[in-house]
């Protein structure tokens, strides 16, 4: 008999390699304890804790999927692609990730000098000490919350660190296409992550846009994640049938540097099954097939 405790997944976790509090080891430590069968680490420009994640999973039985988190141009909103089952190791996308982590490592004093323009006496130093890795936005957001400016994580980026905030700083991306690209050139397939980030209201706007990145090569969308409606839900699932897209999910767990988001804990009263995640396998398996007969 199938354990179905043990068919739950999480397909969008972050570690203390980008902008999560828990170590790779320690990720997969709180996966297995919540009886998950397989998670993805997604860390935002950084495949640094996926070695260590892998070889925990092999330890403790935790099925640990390849990720990363890559933001895209995007003016109108805000673009993430979500990549999965790549070669980590894959000289050109390592390359891209390097120049991707320089760029928001230059962005981090100019967030910090606009922030002590405006008053608030938080410095590069104690940012720093928060992180074991990747310094981003998150660790920005904790300092203000430990320095009693704001009382939570969402209140630091609705004020100060979202797009369009009074300390927000642009920094270099890569194109839709191009993020794509990476992630395909590794081998590996590249997912729309929480496509209401976008700030695409109309249904068949969205649809177009989706079209023009599965042209691009996107193989799915995250139709599954705490901040989409039923609605949401129900749109995305539409989309990706009539588009062709995997449907891929998850909390997006950055442990207690984000305040709503728990490793798996259910998304709209519904576990996340491994069938999203063999939607993945199968359709990775079918274009390796094509290429083989080409």
């Amino acid at each position: 008999m199938t354990n179905i405790l043990m068919d739950r997944i999480d397909l969008h976790t972050h570690s203390n390699c980008s902008d999560g509090s828990l170590s790779p080891r320690e990720l997969v430590q709180l996966a297995r304890k919540r009886d998950l069968r397989a998670i993805a680490l997604t860390d935002h420009d950084t495949v640094a804790g996926v070695a260590e994640a892998v070889a925990a999973g092999k330890e403790l039985g935790v099925e640990v999927v390849p990720g990363v988190e890559v933001s895209a141009q995007y003016p109108p909103g805000t673009m993430h692609i979500l990549g999965y089952c790549f070669s980590p190791s894959q000289p050109e996308l390592l390359k891209a990730l390097k120049r991707l982590q320089k760029v928001r490592a230059a962005r981090n004093p100019k967030i910090i000098e606009r922030l002590q323009a405006l008053g608030l006496e938080i410095t590069t130093d104690e940012v720093l000490n928060l992180s074991s890795g990747q310094v981003g936005r998150p660790h920005i957001a904790r300092a203000l919350v430990n320095r009693g400016y704001v009382s939570s994580i969402d209140e630091a980026f609705s004020r100060y660190l979202k797009k369009g905030a009074v300390a927000y700083v642009e920094k270099f991306r890569f194109s839709p296409q191009e993020a794509i690209a990476l992630i395909r050139g590794a081998g590996g397939l590249a997912v729309l992550a929480h496509p209401f980030t976008l700030g695409i209201n109309k249904p068949r706007e969205l649809t177009l846009l989706v079209k023009e990145l599965r042209e691009m090569g996107l193989a799915g969308l995250e139709v599954f994640y705490p901040d989409h409606t039923k609605e949401m839900v129900v749109l995305y699932q539409d989309i990706s049938k009539k588009l062709g897209l995997v449907c891929t999910g998850g909390s997006d767990f950055h442990g207690n540097l984000r305040d709503h988001n728990y490793l798996w804990n259910g998304i709209l009263g519904q576990d996340l099954e491994y069938g999203l995640l063999k939607g993945l396998k199968d359709r990775l398996q079918r274009r390796e097939s094509r290429h083989m007969q080409s």
